[in-house]
């Protein structure tokens, strides 16, 4: 090769390992800060291509998606310093890459640790406020809420942003658990025991004012029963009197059929009497009348 042609190729490699080393790329999930001698010189590199001075210029990169960790197995003590087992996850993500690289040096676990120490303090706080009956028929919602509010604020010094804090499972140590559910257990049946008697009392009164309206029905229907009845005896001898009063005779002859039917119509009856007297008076002489 010439040795004219050897300088002009080292020099155009050498532009572009500098052009090369000048240019850095940042992806759509990520943010990326530039450090000069351990020296933060610039911040919030967001996505695309950036530049930076070549061999001194060294280029940081974070992951800006959503990160989820997860907590197991904490002990927190109730305003009845009853123990409780809490399971809880956290999201979280970068929101000031400055804050975040200086308080964790960049290190993700770290920063997870000293977030779950901060929301385990917020834990502690509203636990230490309420008591064991009160966290198990609390909703989570209510539970979590006041203290993501102060977990949001104490997390911005480390320079990341609270996205959601979530309790998994809420359980009692084994010691208490027993204790609890005997005492839970008492409450219900005594719940049940006063329900019971309410539901007895309640059948009782609703028993005795439907005696006392049957009664009171019965006591009309047979008022009026007796009235209707009397006013039917009333018509019925009116209308008996009009009618002998319009025919004696045959009035009393009807009466006497009526009489010779219920005493003599039962077949094997026997009667032993004189065929004298009013009472056979029209069977003795039928055809005088």
């Amino acid at each position: 090769m010439n040795s004219r042609v050897m300088p002009v190729v080292i020099g155009v490699l050498v532009l572009a390992v500098l052009a090369l080393g000048s240019l850095f790329q940042v992806r759509e999930t990520q943010v990326a800060m530039r450090t000069q001698f351990g020296e933060i010189r610039g911040m919030q590199y967001g996505p695309g291509l950036h530049l930076k001075w070549p061999l001194v210029d060294q280029v940081v990169k974070f992951e800006q998606r959503v990160v989820t960790q997860n907590y197991q197995g904490e002990t927190f003590l109730t305003s009845e310093n009853k123990g409780l087992i809490v399971d809880f996850y956290v999201k979280w993500r970068i929101k000031d890459v400055g804050h975040y690289y200086r308080t964790s040096g960049g290190i993700e676990d770290i920063a997870g640790s000293r977030l779950g120490e901060i929301v385990k303090d917020g834990i502690k706080s509203v636990v230490a406020k309420r008591t064991l009956q009160e966290i198990v028929v609390a909703e989570r919602a209510a539970f979590t809420g006041d203290m993501f509010g102060r977990a949001s604020e104490s997390v911005k010094e480390l320079g990341i942003e609270l996205v959601d804090v979530r309790v998994n499972r809420i359980d009692l140590p084994d010691e208490v658990s027993g204790s609890v559910y005997q005492r839970m257990q008492e409450s219900f049946r005594a719940l049940g025991n006063r329900l019971r008697a309410e539901g007895s009392a309640e059948a009782e009164r609703i028993r005795a004012e439907a005696d006392r309206e049957r009664t009171e029905l019965l006591a009309r229907t047979q008022r009026d029963a007796q009235l209707l009845r009397g006013e039917g005896d009333v018509l019925a001898g009116r209308i008996y009197s009009s009618a002998y009063g319009k025919s004696p005779e045959f009035y009393g002859f009807y009466r006497s059929l009526q009489a010779y039917r219920n005493a003599l119509g039962r077949e094997g009856d026997i009667m032993v009497v004189q065929p004298e007297g009013e009472f056979f008076k029209y069977l003795n002489s039928p055809g005088r009348r």
